[in-house]
């Protein structure tokens, strides 16, 4: 059966993957090392640091919505768990990175793949959008990349 909304959800985060992936591909090392944000100063290889990691929180937690929970706790701190997952995967070479968040979105799209229609409709809460419905959610997924790329584009 067509899952007309599903699809659209799916091709999104193709585009999304395959662009985002034939970019930071491209990179020299020296721009790995570009700053693209001042405060807290964040370079390119930060920002492929964070993809990583909001791709996998962000699937947990519409993993939980569409499981019936509540999905980010209220309060949920962003900044704080940023500057944490920062941290914790600044040892990580660009490389590996890039292999990490090709499989983090794969396993995005191989769950999204499975919902149906009318999960797509269950409300939680987004860390940074407050209560909304699981189809928002997904889309911040991809919405969220394409606003940092877009970023990442104007200075490169």
């Amino acid at each position: 059966m067509a899952e007309p909304r599903v699809d659209a959800l799916v091709a999104r985060l193709e585009k999304g993957r395959s662009k985002t992936q034939e970019t930071l591909a491209g990179l020299t090392p020296e721009q790995w090392q570009t700053i693209l944000y001042a405060d807290p100063p964040w370079t390119v290889r930060n920002l492929l640091a964070h993809f990583v990691s909001s791709e996998e929180r962000l699937l947990e937690l519409a993993r939980d919505v569409a499981a019936g929970g509540a999905g980010a706790p209220e309060g949920f701190d962003f900044d704080a768990f940023n500057a944490e997952e920062t941290a914790r995967l600044a040892g990580q070479p660009a490389e590996v990175l890039l292999a990490g968040l090709d499989a983090a979105r794969g396993r995005t799209l191989n769950w999204v793949r499975t919902l149906s229609e009318g999960q797509l409709d269950l409300l939680g809460r987004h860390p940074a959008l407050g209560q909304v419905t699981l189809e928002t959610m997904i889309t911040a997924i991809y919405g969220h990349q394409l606003l940092h790329m877009r970023d990442l584009a104007r200075i490169l």
